[in-house]
């Protein structure tokens, strides 16, 4: 099974390629997009011990010549430091205006890779081959690259849109369970805001938990879908002017949960599960979405082993103060995007503070009476 996918933007259009196995011909996939020969892979150390070796491999099969650098994997080290290593290694191995940068990991390399790219000599080349199943269906797609700021995630960065995403669903074999629940967090949200048919597909089946849980035909399906629903929305909406911003469902509170833990109690898909049952339950109290829609939203997270309250100890006037630094703040209010019925979502700035307010205590009293 093989699927191309076409994102269009207004400076160029580029392939999200699904292919089993196409790990081993990185350098045949990257070949006819006129790169330069000099390439720097950017991975971390687990990342690498699996796949590196074999992507530097296929990329000197094609002749390209390649260099590589290691970060350490996770949230916490997604930071302009960290990205300093980046740009040394990009010094010392002479890259030029027609090099690239190859991310080879995560949505945390992805990102960081993502951006030294879009600022090295003002702009050059990345291809994104995602190693986990969230940067695969979400993160690699869309040019959206950058690193945290202390005060909030993502505050610094910038749209640089990749030439190539390659996607070798067999990689994710390797994948840690929790990381792949953390990925389907993700593909719940694009069934909620954009595919009907999706979503009641991931209510048919029994187990979400788990790759192998899933069948292949499954996967590719997931994985399809996920990508052509956030390439169609990239395509209209490259730099979040408008219909784009439906991408951040879950991720309002999500992202203020994070940083408010130090990205260390719970990983970013975690946190977009919890902020997605956090706006189902703000869009059921402002009567945009019914209770119904609310409950079977709450169970495909909880059939995912995703956590559906806040984590303990977190604080409500921290999380509301969080939310006033987010990216999507225009005129002092937050615009949140709420779900209207299952495949279909809007943004609204009428999630006021008492709205949210009395939907994060009942989270959190959730929490603390569980054992």
């Amino acid at each position: 099974m093989k699927s191309v996918i076409t994102v269009d933007v207004p400076q160029g259009s580029y392939e999200v390629a699904i292919a089993p196995g196409s790990l081993d011909h990185l350098g045949t996939w990257m070949q006819p997009l006129g790169l330069g020969r000099k390439v720097l892979l950017v991975s971390s150390p687990p990342i690498f011990k699996h796949y590196g070796e074999r992507a530097i491999a296929a990329l000197n099969q094609a002749e390209f010549d390649v260099a590589s650098v290691l970060l350490p994997p996770g949230e916490r080290y997604k930071t302009p430091k960290a990205l300093q290593k980046i740009y040394d290694a990009a010094l010392q191995h002479r890259l030029e205006r027609s090099s690239t940068v190859v991310a080879l990991g995560g949505g945390v390399m992805g990102d960081m890779a993502g951006f030294a790219a879009a600022t090295w000599l003002r702009g050059i080349a990345v291809v994104q081959v995602p190693t986990t199943l969230l940067a695969m269906v979400d993160a690699s797609i869309g040019g959206k690259t950058g690193v945290n700021h202390p005060q909030g995630k993502n505050l610094i960065g910038s749209f640089h849109q990749p030439r190539l995403v390659l996607i070798d669903p067999e990689v994710l074999h390797t994948l840690p369970g929790r990381e792949f629940r953390a990925g389907m967090a993700e593909v719940i949200k694009y069934g909620v805001i954009w595919d009907a048919d999706l979503f009641e597909q991931l209510e048919r089946t029994p187990r979400l938990d788990q790759l192998r849980a899933l069948s292949p035909e499954l996967l590719h399906t997931i994985l399809t879908r996920s990508c052509q629903a956030k390439a169609h929305v990239v395509s209209q909406d490259e730099k979040e002017a408008g219909l784009r911003a439906i991408l951040n469902y879950g991720h309002t509170i999500g992202h203020a949960v994070e940083s408010l833990t130090g990205y260390r109690v719970v990983n970013h898909g975690e946190a977009v599960g919890i902020g997605m049952v956090a706006a189902g339950a703000i869009a059921t109290q402002l009567h945009l979405w019914d209770a119904d829609a609310t409950q079977r939203q709450h169970a495909l997270i909880a059939k995912t082993h995703l956590p559906t309250c806040l984590p303990s100890g977190i604080d409500l006037d921290a999380i509301l103060a969080s939310l006033q630094t987010d990216k999507k703040v225009e005129g002092g209010k937050v615009r949140f995007v709420l779900p209207t019925r299952i495949g279909h979502a809007i943004v609204t700035d009428q999630a006021t503070p008492d709205v949210i307010r009395p939907v994060l205590e009942h989270l959190r009293a959730e929490a603390e009476v569980r054992p």
